[in-house]
């Protein structure tokens, strides 16, 4: 079971953190991923990072502003935001999978999702 939380509202240039944590699974054995749906569009790759932490990927709209990590000894996956836009706002979504591979930016690719936290970033 995946929990995600940290959503809320900030203004443009803020930042936000979020995390999601894991239950019931061996946390180190999964790459994590966080994607993010806005209205009306459809669910979006944001960042993923591999079970030992050490590959990170970031989609383009995101990279030098976002922050993915991953604590295996508490089972919880971090993605911080920072220098936030309105275009940031969307229900964000953590994910686990058993690897990473070239089709992690699909939503697909994902075995486990936890149910969403929102962010909105008012201009």
């Amino acid at each position: 079971q995946l929990q995600a939380s940290g959503g809320g509202l900030v203004q443009a240039g803020g930042s936000l953190s979020l995390s999601c944590a894991a239950s019931g699974r061996t946390f180190s054995s999964y790459a994590m991923g966080w994607f993010r749906q806005a209205p009306g569009k459809e669910r979006e790759f944001v960042a993923s990072i591999s079970r030992s932490g050490s590959i990170r990927d970031y989609a383009d709209s995101v990279k030098g502003r976002f922050t993915i990590s991953k604590d295996n000894t508490k089972n919880t996956v971090y993605l911080q935001m920072n220098s936030l836009k309105p275009e940031d706002t969307a229900v964000y979504y953590c994910a686990a999978s058993t690897t990473l591979g070239p089709s992690r930016g699909r939503p697909g690719f994902w075995h486990y999702w936890g149910q969403g936290t929102l962010v909105t970033v008012s201009s």
